[in-house]
């Protein structure tokens, strides 16, 4: 019997190892699937969304909401309500006078012998007017007086014209005698030692006519012109039927 003891123990044992080794063996693949699952389950960390490999989306542009800045306005060029000038021009011994009423401008040139209207505009300063042919003046007011050029005949004369007031200034006269135009003009200017100095010329149709002189004080007193009695008018009263 003592002998059969480590038979039956050896025995024993070697029952115990071939179980332990069974158990073994069977639990290996069931510690490899859960670690297969789990790596089923979780996803890799270096996985990419769709979002992720198309490019993330840009935000939505910002919209420009600003409104257009409008375009200036124009401004309208300065013009002289009313202003008179008077004064003698060089090299000619004639007078000139220029008129100005809201932008229109009339003119009056006269030597007593040549005498010639024109009519035009004024702009900032600016003066442009012309006559009959080539005629023209041109002037730039500034600082109370028009500074410029008169052009008549082919000829061409500069004047500096300072501001005058009444009774100095441009008279005109009109009338029909014997059926034709008579017309008469007359230019006053204010000496400043007293007294007047005026020049003027009258046509009757194509005939030249003597000229009368002005009353200086009151320039627009009636008077008689190649027997017909006329009536002088200042600037204001003829300056809208000639501009």
């Amino acid at each position: 019997m003592s002998r059969l003891g480590p038979v039956i123990t050896l025995a024993a044992g070697a029952v115990l190892a071939a179980g332990l080794g069974v158990a073994s063996i069977n639990a290996a693949p069931a510690a490899d699937n859960t670690a297969a699952n789990t790596a089923a389950e979780a996803p890799s960390t270096e996985e990419t969304t769709p979002a992720q490999e198309n490019g993330a989306e840009s935000p939505p542009a910002a919209t420009n909401t600003a409104q257009p800045s409008p375009s200036p306005s124009r401004t309208e060029p300065r013009k002289i309500t009313r202003a008179d000038y008077g004064g003698r021009v060089k090299g000619n011994g004639g007078l000139i006078a220029i008129s100005i009423r809201n932008g229109k401008a009339i003119g009056y040139f006269c030597d007593g012998r040549t005498e010639a209207w024109f009519k035009g505009k004024e702009s900032a300063g600016e003066l442009s007017l012309t006559g009959f042919g080539s005629a023209k003046v041109t002037a730039a007011v500034e600082g109370g007086k028009a500074r410029g050029t008169v052009a008549l005949g082919g000829e061409k004369w500069s004047f500096v014209a300072p501001t005058v007031v009444k009774p100095s200034g441009l008279y005109r006269a009109t009338a029909i005698v014997r059926g034709a135009k008579l017309r008469a003009g007359w230019i006053v200017l204010k000496n400043p030692q007293g007294g007047f100095t005026q020049v003027g010329a009258a046509v009757l149709g194509e005939e030249q006519l003597d000229i009368p002189r002005l009353d200086g004080e009151r320039p627009t007193t009636p008077l008689t012109l190649d027997d017909t009695t006329v009536y002088p008018k200042d600037v204001d009263g003829f300056i809208e039927e000639m501009s």
